[in-house]
């Protein structure tokens, strides 16, 4: 019944009279070109030559005949179809919203301009106008649609452009528009009301074109186009602006609120860093180099935002509920927040029986199903975990050594880990600061926890001996850190064994304390022990090094590494890339919806007292040392997989080896699917690459590649403009190595650092993200040591994270881990301008075919019983680079783009 209503509707606002475009207001306003006069225009459409018409025309007292032929128009169709705004999507779910909606469409419409490829005989552009009208809402597949009618000269040309004028009060998002004589222009783009932005919007075909090879008629409009992107740098932006500029790291901070909320600007000489996308909010009062923070709107190019246009459970929505509803209300209820957990058993009751909280009023349940459960009484709701897959499959994983070192292949953070190639261990920092560089690990230790294998030479001769290395990057922020209340930090180095049978087992932990003003440096080593003070000890140990590691996943391998460097990439794309360019459209489907992530993440993650902070043993130092990750660590060139691996130690080129690496350790669960993947997405690169730039000087000649990749390297990245590893771009190669390495941050590295969050790190004994308190042996008093030996159990439960941090964290790791229903995987969905041209169809339908049987070798793979690192009772599946995965936290899926 409310079908057919809603169909009848639909059917009445037809009958409704729209304005005729060429009827009222000057005609001249109206016209097709300045090619073509309106007068003829307005004539009866005909697709028939015509007979001359004669005309009377008194002149000089005479009757003079005159001939004008009328020019053989044809009748070109367009439809046009609109996505609603999420919230009149939500709003029209009654008869009477739609009954709204509809009617607040009819009377206004969208002004079209046709532009040719051509140019007239004067060197001008030819155009054709007419206006949209309202046909109906699809509630199938949720868009409005409108058609038009113009009446395109015989003479035109091929239609390489559209313009659009929105005559709306709200912005409109077009998804594209057709045209019956097979031209379509994939828009999926926001359209700002004519009285927010008078300009109007330009939208290009679907065919590619190099700068040089730019029809003459499309030539203006393409640089006008992305000069409309680019801004002045100037002012405050606007919800409606679509400008793509650069600024520094400085809204983390909140100093009007608090001093102590006040953060260092990222970016520049002393804390080096990537570019963001500039918002142009005033300056604070209190700290005039930090910018004023906001609540929702953040600023972001309207194209960027997807909070309208995506499905209501879209991660990033959920995400934001868990920010700033679950996460409050856990604060609420949780009143002492020093509180730790005080059995083992009360952090198996957040999986078994949840917490209770008051019931939420704001549709949290419909949009956190996992989370946000009713109570039997229905008094309350309860926040319920999941239990994490490595503890359902094997409940005391977590405690296990083999474990510890598996994960560091086959977990949350592969990136770390890396081949020892020099002995003695040392330090790079200065001794007269942060004490002797020495290594407390010497030989010694080493050989009598390999237990007769091989001696420590023939260990380092055949590369077996691996590392964490957290000593250098930790050690400046030690006392520092050791200042704030409830938490702790050490340097710390974890050393470990390649064993015959592929695994890796670990030798020993070095904990390292610098000296400060009353106190010289500290520093143990811990083994492996058969004793129980030792054993606990070494559990202890673990668990600081997991803290360790935990931070530098979240705030290096996984935000700086995928989310924030590849801002950059996206604002020079759209600053320097034409929408016809071949390169920004293989690019853009890596970039969707990254920037409106990456502005949540600086509105409640990584900003002063966010959820970083106040859950991760760096506390308000925890960017700080982000950016010194980035100053020390980070290299374009080193961004690729096979790059990164060998950079690491983890592999050598060898042209007799599969995809050209002969990795150390063989049996590398991320290395091994990771490899796969990466070749494919570059033989999808070298096929795209090679069918538009046949020759290296069509590379060194695109005006717009090179200044996109000069503003890359000089402006995004300016803090390291002057390294001499980037990358040159010359040569088709140098282009494929550059976008097959953007390509794979964007899908690979950031699906192996992420979807897996919740399954490693749901249950929090496995990766504590805080270590709250210091080593039991570090100068303890006797009363400390004595409860050490009393209740060690105690000790451990004091050092993880309280219950307010855990609960907080696995609720924003149960939402970052998830899929949603409407995820865009990689090869999963052609580009319409791909399939529009046949060599680059078939390129792409051949990149599907080997992500397909992708999905199958790891299958085989994760039941192989001589894989010891992703195969074994108990074990995870290593599934993060299975290309494709259904919606929820499946702990498989690699999307396109950052999304989440």
């Amino acid at each position: 019944m409310l079908n057919s209503q809603i169909n009848q509707t639909h059917s009445l606002s037809n009958l409704v009279p729209l304005q005729n475009p060429f009827v009222v207001g000057d005609a001249t306003t109206h016209s097709s070109s300045s090619a073509y006069s309106p007068a003829i225009l307005r004539q009866p459409t005909t697709t028939k030559k015509s007979n001359a018409t004669r005309t009377r025309s008194t002149s000089a007292g005479k009757i003079k005949a005159i001939t004008i032929p009328f020019l053989t128009k044809t009748t070109v169709k367009g439809v046009i179809t609109i996505q609603p705004a999420i919230s009149s999507a939500i709003a029209g779910v009654g008869i009477g919203g739609v009954a709204d909606g509809v009617s607040d469409l009819l009377g206004r419409s969208f002004l079209l301009e046709l532009v040719s490829n051509d140019l007239d005989s004067k060197g001008k552009q030819k155009t054709v106008k007419a206006y949209a009208r309202y046909e109906a809402l699809d509630f199938d597949i949720n868009v409005y649609t409108y058609k038009c009618d113009f009446d395109v000269p015989e003479d035109f040309g091929e239609i390489g452009a559209i313009l659009v004028e929105n005559e709306y009060s709200k912005k409109m998002f077009f998804k594209k528009i057709v045209l019956n004589n097979n031209i379509t222009f994939t828009c999926e783009s926001w359209v700002a009301s004519k009285y927010d932005n008078p300009d109007k919007r330009i939208f290009f075909s679907d065919k590619s074109y190099l700068p040089s090879e730019t029809p003459e008629g499309l030539k203006s409009l393409r640089e006008k186009d992305m000069e409309s992107l680019r801004g002045n740098g100037q002012g405050e932006r606007k919800s409606s602006d679509r400008i793509y500029d650069y600024d520094v790291y400085d809204d983390l901070g909140a100093p009007d609120l608090s001093l102590s909320l006040a953060r260092p600007v990222l970016g520049g000489n002393d804390h080096p860093y990537p570019r963001r996308c500039r918002t142009g909010r005033p300056m604070s009062t209190k700290d005039p180099l930090s910018e004023t923070r906001t609540l929702l709107p953040f600023y972001v190019p309207s194209d960027e935002d997807f909070s309208e246009i995506k499905e209501v459970n879209f991660g990033a929505r959920a995400l934001y509920s868990v920010l700033h509803a679950v996460v409050p209300t856990l604060d609420a209820i949780i009143t002492d927040k020093d509180k730790g957990f005080p059995l083992f058993r009360t952090i198996d009751m957040l999986y078994d029986q949840g917490v209770n909280v008051p019931p939420p009023d704001n549709g949290l349940k419909t949009v956190l199903p996992r989370l946000v459960k009713g109570a039997v009484d229905t008094v309350d709701a309860v926040i319920q975990f999941e239990t994490p897959a490595t503890i359902d499959r094997d409940t005391f994983s977590w405690f296990r050594d083999e474990e510890f070192c598996r994960q560091m292949l086959a977990g949350l953070n592969p990136y770390s880990i890396q081949l020892v190639t020099e002995w003695p261990l040392r330090s790079k920092l200065d001794p007269q600061v942060y004490g002797p560089q020495e290594s407390g690990i010497t030989k010694e230790i080493v050989e009598q926890e390999i237990k007769g294998f091989m001696t420590l030479e023939q260990a380092l001769a055949e590369k077996k001996l691996f590392m964490l290395d957290y000593n250098d990057l930790l050690l400046p922020y030690v006392n520092k850190t050791r200042e704030l209340n409830g938490t702790t930090l050490y340097g710390s180095r974890t050393l470990m064994f390649l064993t015959p049978t592929g695994t890796l087992r670990p030798l020993a932990i070095e904990l390292t304390r610098p000296p400060s003003d009353d106190k010289p440096q500290w520093k143990h080593v811990y083994t492996p022990a058969w004793d129980a003070t030792g054993a606990w000890l070494w559990k202890m140990a673990k668990a600081q090094v997991l803290s360790h590691d935990s931070a530098y996943h979240q705030l290096v391998s996984h935000w700086l590494r995928t989310h924030c460097v590849m801002e950059p990439y996206i604002i020079a794309t759209n600053r320097h890339l034409s929408q016809m360019h071949p390169i920004r459209r293989l690019l853009l489907p890596h970039f969707r919806y990254t920037m409106q992530i990456n502005a949540l993440a600086r509105l409640a993650l990584i900003n002063a007292g966010g959820i970083i902070e106040s859950t991760f043993s760096p506390g308000k130092y925890s960017m700080q040392i982000c950016s010194d990750a980035y100053d020390q660590l980070w290299r374009f060139d080193h961004e690729s997989l096979p790059a990164d691996l060998i950079s690491r130690g983890l592999a050598v080129e060898d042209p007799n080896s599969p995809h050209g690496l002969k990795l150390t350790i063989e049996d590398y669960p991320y290395a091994n699917d990771g490899l796969l993947l990466w070749d494919a997405i570059k033989q999808w690169a070298t096929s795209y690459v090679n069918h538009y730039y046949p020759k290296a000087s069509l590379v060194e000649s695109d005006v717009e590649l090179t200044q996109w990749w000069d503003e890359i390297r000089t402006v995004g990245h300016g803090d390291k403009k002057d390294e001499p590893w980037w990358p040159q771009l010359k040569t088709q190669e140098d282009l494929i190595g550059i976008v097959s390495t953007i390509m794979w941050v964007g899908s690979g590295h950031h699906s192996a650092v992420n979807f897996g969050q919740y399954d490693f790190a749901g249950y929090f004994p496995n990766r504590p993200t805080m270590a709250r308190t210091k080593m039991p042996n570090e100068d303890p008093t006797e009363e400390e040591w004595q409860s050490f030996i009393k209740r060690p159990e105690d000790a451990l439960l004091k050092c993880f994270p309280s219950q307010i941090q855990a609960t907080q964290v696995m609720s924003v790791l149960d939402v970052l881990s998830s899929h949603s229903p409407d995820e865009e995987y990689i090869g999963g969905y052609i580009e319409p301008a791909w399939a529009a041209e046949p060599a680059i169809k078939a390129a792409f339908e051949e990149f599907r075919g080997s992500l397909e049987k992708l999905e199958g070798i790891i299958d085989s793979r994760n039941v192989d019983p001589k894989l010891h690192n992703r195969s074994g009772a108990g074990l995870v599946p290593y599934q993060l680079l299975k290309p494709f995965s259904g919606p929820g936290v499946t702990g498989r899926g690699v999307p396109n783009s950052i999304s989440i």
